[in-house]
């Protein structure tokens, strides 16, 4: 009888011990990723912690910044082909879906390449609408960008209603693709 409680009391210690153990190989494999300012200061755990939790923020602001770089020039780059090739600019005109359930909103916006400063003009109109942004991502297929913004319709703008909200981003879309054209066609 008394073998039971104490085998699991002591099964209990070990694997609090291997738990611990597997811990500190972890949060030593985080450290040793982390770019250290000084490396012969030493840090407590939590400090550690921050340090690390900082570092990846930055590497995401960084990575962001790269990624529009990366649009700008890619729409810089495919604008002067398309002129230089007499290509028409009408034909990738961008093209924008709003698909609502509940609160929850789905902004597509299908563009071309010159056109991708327009996903900018969404989100902007989208915060001016009091929508909370949760997630925008995009891909590049071919000369086709496809922009997807998951959005919230919060307590902050409870009478939007999708049909509102496509025809201001729709507007926005067709001014700004109009824009462009003049431009490119020196009206």
């Amino acid at each position: 009888m008394e073998n039971g409680p104490s085998s699991s009391k002591s099964d209990r210690k070990l694997i609090e011990r291997n738990r611990r153990h597997h811990m500190k190989a972890l949060y030593s494999q985080l450290n040793s990723l982390v770019h250290h300012h000084s490396p012969t200061e030493v840090t407590s755990l939590p400090d550690q912690l921050h340090e690390a939790t900082n570092y990846i923020k930055k590497l995401q602001i960084n990575l962001e910044k790269m990624k529009e770089k990366k649009e700008s020039l890619l729409g810089i780059a495919k604008m002067n082909t398309s002129m230089n090739n007499g290509m028409d600019v009408a034909s990738n005109s961008p093209e924008i879906e709003i698909h609502q359930s509940g609160s929850s909103l789905q902004v597509i916006l299908i563009t071309g390449l010159d056109h991708q400063f327009m996903f900018n003009h969404v989100i902007s109109l989208l915060h001016e609408d009091g929508v909370k942004i949760l997630n925008a991502s995009f891909s590049v297929l071919e000369d086709k960008a496809f922009h997807s913004i998951h959005c919230e319709v919060g307590d902050c703008a409870p009478s939007l209603d999708s049909a509102r909200i496509y025809e201001r981003l729709r507007k926005c879309v067709q001014d700004n693709a109009q824009r462009q054209l003049f431009q490119t066609l020196d009206f």
